[in-house]
């Protein structure tokens, strides 16, 4: 997976929260899935989704039929969880270093290439199923000097637009937010931001959101009004127009307590609240969970949890019905190999409760995706290391 941000620093056990410390559990962890490195891929990169039948597709970056990487899908049976490869990369489509997304019956892939300085680094893909086979639809193709090298999900508006980012590259070296648009058959990007690495922040690493009005919302790793080695982060809003987008930042990263390189991408709840998480820096080192809550036009930011160690959270958290949140931490955890964690409210106070530890071995290690929860309540996920192969990861449950 190409990248510009490290997400492969040391971490040690702890948490600092606002509020009350749960212990530890592992209640109900099990792992469904041990990945082989065969036709059932292998280093499962990113977050898994949930499709409209309850089954679980997600991508692995290396192995199937051409070694490049699938999307798969994984059904519970009464035998137990079967994967199924829905797709197969083929190297020249690029290898996916992200998940998939999901709208009217077609699946949305980013694919990275082999780094070629300058040139092309990256494609988006419309995945169709044609004949009971899916087929790919190159939608575009990234070139660093001209669009930045694409990064994180992309997300669909109504009328089929794409959104995305690129997290270095384009006009000004750090990166873009783009639309892609069809027509008769073809897609038209559009850069909507490119960024300049100063105060509007730069290399963003996640996706986009959109909220209820059809504003995106982002996190930028660098740039802002920071004190870090070229800014600590963003996290910024675009806004439709008759004229354009309008580009805003909602938050810089100072690398205190706030924490700072927010890696992870951003999450609503029921009330429009923004929560996201940074990968490093805060009061105990390893990052942070925050919330932005907007009020008047203005948006108030307070830190829900702090970790410890150099490597928190690197993808977005996820919000139950209840508002309780869950998500990982890339290292950190008893054995540095990573960790799940919950955040759940009570009396205006968050309590941590670490729900399993990775140890690198059959359990897995470094969960490189979120939590995806199912409407009974379980919580599924990955790592892209361990488990019975000891290197190709395993998909992991953890039951209500």
């Amino acid at each position: 997976m190409r990248s510009a941000i490290s997400i492969f620093g040391v971490a040690t056990a702890g948490v600092l929260v606002a509020g009350l410390v749960a212990p530890a559990s592992a209640k109900g962890f099990q792992v469904i899935h041990d990945f082989t490195n065969g036709n059932d891929g292998g280093v499962p990169p990113y977050t898994l989704v949930l499709d409209k039948k309850g089954n679980l597709v997600g991508t692995a970056n290396q192995g199937g039929a051409d070694q490049a990487g699938i999307i798969f899908s994984m059904a519970h049976k009464k035998a137990g969880w079967s994967l199924k490869p829905l797709y197969n990369f083929n190297g020249d489509d690029g290898q996916p270093g992200w998940g998939v997304t999901l709208d009217k019956g077609s699946m949305y892939a980013i694919a990275s290439y082999a780094e070629v300085m300058g040139g092309p680094c990256g494609s988006a893909l419309q995945i169709n199923k044609s004949q009971k086979q899916w087929q790919s639809v190159l939608m575009h193709t990234f070139v660093e000097k001209e669009d930045g090298c694409p990064t994180g999900n992309m997300v669909l508006d109504k009328a089929g637009n794409a959104y995305g980012a690129t997290q270095d590259g384009g006009p000004n070296g750090w990166g873009v937010v783009f639309e892609l648009s069809p027509s008769n058959g073809s897609w038209t990007e559009t850069i909507l931001h490119a960024f300049g690495g100063e105060g509007d922040g730069g290399t963003p690493y996640s996706g986009l959101i959109f909220d209820k009005s059809g504003n995106l919302y982002g996190a930028a790793t660098r740039g802002g009004e920071g004190g870090c080695d070229d800014g600590c982060g963003t996290v910024f809003e675009l806004s439709p127009s008759q004229t354009g987008w309008t580009y805003n930042v909602l938050y810089s990263f100072q690398g205190g307590d706030d924490g700072g390189s927010p890696v992870a991408g951003l999450t609503f709840d029921k009330s429009g609240n923004l929560y996201g998480a940074t990968e490093s820096y805060g009061a105990n080192g390893g990052g942070t969970v925050f919330e932005l809550s907007p009020s008047d036009g203005t948006w108030t930011f307070s830190v829900l949890a702090s970790m410890s160690g150099s490597t928190g959270p690197v993808v977005a958290v996820t919000l139950d019905k209840a508002g309780t949140i869950y998500g990982t931490n890339y290292r950190d955890g008893a054995d540095d190999y990573g960790s799940v964690f919950e955040l759940s409210q009570s009396g205006g106070n968050w309590t941590y409760t670490d729900l399993h530890d990775f140890t690198g071995g059959d359990d897995g290690g470094y969960p490189g995706g979120g939590v995806t929860i199912d409407p009974k309540g379980n919580l599924y996920g990955t790592t892209v290391l361990g488990g019975a192969d000891k290197y190709y990861g395993v998909v992991w449950e953890i039951g209500k």
